[in-house]
């Protein structure tokens, strides 16, 4: 039951802007922290940004602050990342994860991704 969905993606030119969208069903999504993270061809999967679960605390990879934000609209369980000053090194794959709190334990999802591509 559990999907998280990925959006806007697309192609952006260096310096242009993005918004990033995570539809997420089959779980209390006001309970789960949010990331983004992204793949770029030949490169590891890194983490982006991270969301707690009432949106009180952000953190971003320092090659992405003061560029990206990460929010969430706990009332539509969606989590958003707002990508401005977009550069080259920006282009990826970019997934949604959800870190889901049972009363166990964590249980992680995943995204399809959404392809990002930062070009001139």
């Amino acid at each position: 039951q559990v999907q998280l969905v990925e959006s806007g993606g697309g192609l952006v030119q260096p310096g242009g802007s993005l918004r990033l969208s995570c539809a997420a069903s089959g779980f209390t999504f006001s309970s789960a922290a949010m990331n983004w993270y992204r793949q770029a061809p030949g490169k590891e999967r890194e983490l982006v940004a991270t969301i707690t679960s009432a949106g009180g605390s952000t953190n971003y990879v320092d090659s992405v602050k003061g560029r990206f934000t990460i929010s969430r609209d706990n009332a539509k369980n969606t989590v958003y990342l707002q990508m401005n000053s977009l550069k080259p090194e920006d282009t990826a794959v970019y997934y949604c994860k959800a870190d889901r709190t049972m009363a166990w334990g964590t249980i992680g999802y995943w995204g399809q991704g959404t392809q990002v591509t930062v070009s001139s």
